[in-house]
């Protein structure tokens, strides 16, 4: 419990720093200040901000504006001491270290995981597991017919974003790099991003199972030969 304390206490900072980078942003943009989107281009403004030289911005607007950096910063210092203390709680335990070995499972998943699911073996599949997240797909069956909608959105609604996420990485890594795993490929060629991501975080869901059940370490798939 400890642990996913830790993990709302990053979600909530998450907000908070998204709320005051779009407030500064807002406020800025009154002034005909706008910047690119990104970190660097936030950063940007709080530099005029906090200049004192700089007359873009008047008098009164900028000591708001710089109580709203300043709360920013503190923000940004607290979310990453969350980021450490997440860090080491997913190196704290084998299997934390096992799942960091998925591709497209960081330390935040891996500890999420380890914390959530105390005891895998509740499960009695892979697919149960993903069930419970939220990522099995619904079934519409009829007249013999078996169809597959959208995926439910029931369940542990953290640990399906963080899935995503995760997949959403190893996808944009492919296409970048070139993916290696054929079933990857196939999907990635006839489905969206999106889909694909939600397809692809249900099977990471399986593989996670599968290492913490298992005992055993991740292997990457071999390539069959022509």
């Amino acid at each position: 419990q400890s642990v996913l304390v830790i993990h709302r206490t990053r979600m909530t900072l998450m907000r908070h720093r998204i709320e005051l980078s779009n407030t500064i942003r807002a406020h800025m943009a009154e002034f005909g200040l706008a910047a690119p989107i990104g970190r660097l281009g936030l950063q940007g403004l709080v530099e005029i901000i906090r200049d004192d030289a700089d007359e873009r911005v008047p008098a009164h607007a900028k000591i708001c504006l710089k109580l709203l950096a300043d709360q920013l910063d503190l923000v940004n210092r607290q979310a990453l001491e969350t980021d450490r203390m997440i860090l080491a709680s997913a190196r704290a335990t084998e299997v934390g270290r096992r799942l960091m070995a998925v591709p497209g499972v960081g330390p935040v998943l891996a500890s999420a995981i380890v914390a959530s699911v105390p005891d895998p073996h509740a499960f009695r599949s892979g697919r149960n597991l993903s069930a419970w997240i939220g990522l099995v797909p619904k079934q519409n069956s009829s007249g013999g017919k078996e169809r597959l909608g959208g995926i439910t959105k029931q369940g542990n609604r953290y640990l399906r974003q963080l899935l995503v996420l995760g997949a959403l990485s190893v996808i944009r890594y492919a296409e970048r790099h070139g993916p290696k795993r054929p079933w990857l490929v196939q999907l990635m060629a006839r489905r969206t991003t999106k889909v694909a991501a939600v397809a692809l975080a249900n099977k990471m869901g399986r593989m996670i199972w599968a290492i913490m059940t298992s005992g055993e370490a991740y292997r990457e798939p071999q390539l069959q030969a022509a």
